[in-house]
């Protein structure tokens, strides 16, 4: 006599259906307020290539610059963390690679990132 399992009993002991509905918020808000920065920094981009050095370190030593770059490029690591994490967590499935991968992930885009916010806040506040 076959068994038939409903999806409940089937579900059960899988973990929270909840667990990820945080992550994913957290995910399209970032995405969401990543929009507005990126098309900030393409125009700013774009008007600084006409420029020279002097003109790039005055334009990111205006307070409203340095604070919108530095918004930029600290919600683009976060952003870009918290993608591969989900990458990683889906296809990597040995624990140990799958730790050792999300540990680098993390350790990598938060120097990367800090390092980025350190030269912006460098140029701003020193001007070189």
């Amino acid at each position: 006599m076959p068994s038939y399992r409903t999806p409940l009993s089937r579900a059960r002991g899988l973990g929270s259906a909840k667990h990820g509905v945080g992550h994913w918020i957290s995910e399209r808000v970032g995405a969401i307020a990543l929009v507005p920065l990126t098309l900030w920094g393409a125009f700013g981009v774009l008007r600084l290539a006409a420029g020279d050095y002097g003109a790039a370190v005055a334009w990111i030593g205006q307070p409203v610059n340095a604070v919108l770059m530095v918004l930029l490029i600290a919600i683009s690591f976060w952003h870009m963390q918290s993608g591969l994490r989900v990458v990683i967590e889906d296809y990597v499935h040995e624990a140990l690679g799958k730790t050792t991968l999300l540990v680098l992930n993390l350790f990598l885009c938060g120097l990367v990132g800090a390092l980025a916010v350190f030269s912006i806040l460098k140029v701003a506040l020193a001007g070189a």
